[in-house]
């Protein structure tokens, strides 16, 4: 990261700090003399107040407690001092006194014997004057404050005034050094210190970003109990419902998708079944239309020829009837309007039964149906529905058989599973057309269909059946014929039916 907060963090203190420490010696340079030498002026006033109401109480000190705080106030000061009554006898003195009796003569007849230079004066007030004097002898400098009372004593106090210019510079030095070094030990504290905070908002920026490209998987795992858990947890929180609600919408997306391509299916379906039911409906009605109107425009007046133009009529008709009927039943099965009503029956008593009912077909044609399966087996399933599966299976072997007139119908049971399988004898189906039958109007042999009165619905009809029962049916090629076959359970069944 080009610009850390880590480094702005450090940078902004040093810099508060570095201005602190100018700061401070600016205001040193300027005003720490002139604050220092009020202070001293204001010292040596305080012990002239002093003195001034001792007098005024005990002009001869004679009592100890007024002398032992006129010397407190002194020590505290740093101030010695001389009171002289009005006789020029000293009544009091603390400090250097002999000097500072000398002095005040000097100051009686106007000398200035003990000075380097004539004493500066620096302040007058009411009944006092204070001058900045220097000792001719230690060339130090003092202050000195000398007042005559109303009663004709003299006090004089004098303080001494280092030379703080010299003391300013030297403080300032001491206090840049210690400042630089204050300076370069705060900053390297600031980077440590600062690291566990940026370290886990680096933390944070590296997961929003991933996040920006959609990776949830990444989470906030900081400990902290600031404002950084605060903002950790809320990302958290943010990243899982971002998380659940692009899982919700591409969800969505999926079903959409999935309902726009089941749209075009039933649309590609509804164009197709017009199709498929326009093509198998223009035969049938070409035929009726033209032998209707053959007999309207009296075009033979031959009973036998009318009797055969209405049975083509008739028949015509029934196919039509025939396909609209299969037309409807496999509409039910295939979106789910027919209920599977699942029983127990038994199966061998069904297929007897619907061999039975084509027997006048089969001896029509001369067709012998094989079944010797005579003991009774119960299956679970939908007794008319397998009845239309198995009367299916017959039809079109029927339709199929060849001049060998076959068909055999065999069950046998493994494991609680029973395998009803109808054969007949005939040309194979090609290899490629075996998953195609199941489609409802595909016909192999369109013209052995037709000749028969087929319209490619009855196998699409078994298929739905079998599907509503979550069970298998197929075909299979075999040496002389082919072989139709489906599957029940013969147990209980717990299969979840549609």
């Amino acid at each position: 990261m080009k610009k850390s907060i880590r480094y702005k963090m450090a940078a902004l203190i040093v810099i508060i700090m570095t201005l602190s420490m100018a700061s401070l010696v600016i205001y040193s340079s300027l005003f720490m003399e002139k604050y220092y030498t009020k202070t001293k002026q204001d010292s040596i006033k305080e012990v002239y107040y002093k003195i001034k109401q001792v007098v005024k109480e005990d002009s001869t000190f004679s009592d100890d407690s007024s002398t032992k705080s006129v010397n407190k106030t002194c020590e505290k000061a740093g101030a010695t001092s001389i009171v002289v009554d009005d006789s020029g006898n000293v009544v009091y003195d603390y400090g250097a006194g002999k000097m500072l009796e000398d002095r005040w003569r000097d100051i009686i007849f106007g000398r200035n014997i003990m000075q380097n230079k004539t004493p500066t004066l620096v302040e007058k007030g009411n009944g006092y004057k204070i001058h900045s004097t220097v000792d001719k002898e230690s060339s130090d400098k003092y202050y000195e404050l000398t007042s005559t009372l109303s009663n004709g004593y003299t006090i004089m106090i004098r303080m001494s005034v280092e030379s703080f210019k010299e003391s300013i510079s030297i403080s300032n030095k001491f206090y840049l050094g210690i400042g630089v070094v204050a300076i370069l030990v705060a900053t390297i504290i600031i980077l440590i210190v600062t690291s566990r905070y940026t370290k886990p908002l680096l933390e944070l920026a590296d997961i929003s970003k991933r996040m920006s490209n959609l990776d949830f998987d990444v989470k906030y795992k900081g400990h902290h109990n600031d404002e950084l858990g605060v903002l950790g947890n809320s990302m958290n929180d943010m990243s899982d419902k971002l998380e659940k609600a692009i899982t919700d919408l591409k969800s969505a997306n999926i079903e959409l998708q999935k309902d726009i391509e089941k749209k075009n299916e039933i649309d590609e379906m509804r164009k197709e079944f017009i199709s498929n039911v326009s093509h198998e409906l223009k035969t049938p009605i070409a035929l009726i239309q033209g032998y209707a109107e053959g007999l309207q425009d009296g075009i033979t007046e031959d009973p036998e020829d009318m009797k055969y133009y209405c049975n083509v009529i008739i028949d015509e008709a029934s196919k039509m009837n025939k396909m609209v009927k299969n037309l409807l039943t496999l509409n039910q099965l295939e979106f789910g309007d027919t209920h599977v009503n699942l029983e127990r029956f038994d199966i061998v008593s069904v297929i007897k039964g619907v061999i039975a009912s084509l027997k006048i077909k089969l001896e029509e044609k001369d067709i012998n149906v094989t079944f010797d399966y005579n003991e009774p087996l119960y299956v679970y399933a939908d007794e008319f529905q397998i009845e239309e599966v198995i009367t299916n299976y017959l039809n079109n072997a029927i339709n199929h058989v060849d001049e060998n007139k076959i068909i055999k119908v065999e069950i046998t049971e493994k494991n609680g599973i029973v395998r009803v399988a109808v054969f007949n004898t005939g040309k194979n189906i090609p290899e490629n057309e075996l998953e195609n039958i199941w489609i409802k109007f595909y016909k192999v042999d369109k013209a052995r269909t037709r000749a028969y009165g087929g319209n490619g619905i009855g196998l699409s009809i078994v298929k739905a059946i079998m599907d509503r029962h979550n069970k298998e049916c197929g075909v299979v090629n075999k040496e002389n014929g082919v072989e139709f076959w489906f599957r029940l359970d013969c147990n209980n069944s717990e299969e979840r039916l549609d």
